[in-house]
């Protein structure tokens, strides 16, 4: 007895190894990521939660921290130095650190996170409200501007374009380093780099990797946007 010629095509390609099987192995493949995109996918939005809340978190605690170093000098050396050395603690040690504190969550990645974007978060509010001119500072307090109005209204908005370029570096460097989460259970595609690495997944570890560049490349893009819809002068500056 003979199969129709088109049961016998079906039964053949059903029994061809998909380009993730352990036959084959490919480094890209797009069966790999229709199969298993629901995993893809909240590894994704893990990585974008943990990424965004880390920069905001870093956000909040520079701000504060780059008024004071410009408030008072002698503090300057000491809140940079203090920034910066966090950014050297490993973040192999750092994470179980804060383990006991918060346990095997989220948090504890964005906190870890959170810290090392303060080593350029902090320097770039310093410079970027360094870069306004003194007569700009000086005509607003003439105008009767006091100092939680020029802040507000004069110089982050002139320090903005200082700011942002931080951000963005702080942002793309985040989005790589939120991989390491992986320690306490919270990498997002990290999650998916380890797992391939460790069972030798090439498509599985490709597909993390890459989408991390993505990742990283997006949001640094919605920040330039960002950027030019907050600094339109700057715009009417270059086409003068």
């Amino acid at each position: 007895m003979t199969l129709p010629a088109a049961l016998l095509t079906t039964a053949v390609s059903t029994r061809e190894p998909k380009c993730y099987s352990k036959d084959v192995n490919a480094w890209f493949c797009l069966d790999y990521v229709r199969d298993r995109s629901d995993e893809i996918t909240e590894a994704t939005t893990t990585h974008v939660q943990i990424t965004v809340a880390a920069v905001l978190l870093g956000l909040l605690i520079a701000f504060p921290l780059a008024l004071l170093a410009r408030r008072y000098p002698r503090l300057e050396s000491t809140v940079l130095g203090v920034s910066t050395g966090l950014y050297t603690v490993p973040s192999l040690a750092l994470l179980p650190l804060l383990v006991p504190l918060t346990g095997l969550t989220k948090t504890t990645v964005v906190i870890g996170l959170g810290l090392y974007c303060l080593t350029i978060l902090v320097r770039a509010f310093l410079d970027g409200l360094r870069s306004v001119p003194d007569e700009v500072r000086e005509s607003a307090t003439g105008l009767g501007y006091g100092r939680a109005k020029l802040l507000l209204k004069i110089e982050l908005p002139l320090a903005l374009p200082v700011i942002m370029a931080g951000l963005r570096v702080a942002t793309v460097s985040t989005v790589a380093l939120t991989t390491i989460g992986t320690v306490v259970s919270e990498g997002g595609l990290g999650f998916l780099i380890a797992e391939g690495k460790s069972t030798q997944f090439n498509a599985e570890l490709m597909t993390g990797a890459v989408l991390c560049v993505v990742l990283a490349l997006v949001l640094d893009l919605l920040l330039v946007l960002a950027q030019r819809l907050l600094t339109p002068w700057a715009r009417q500056g270059v086409r003068a």
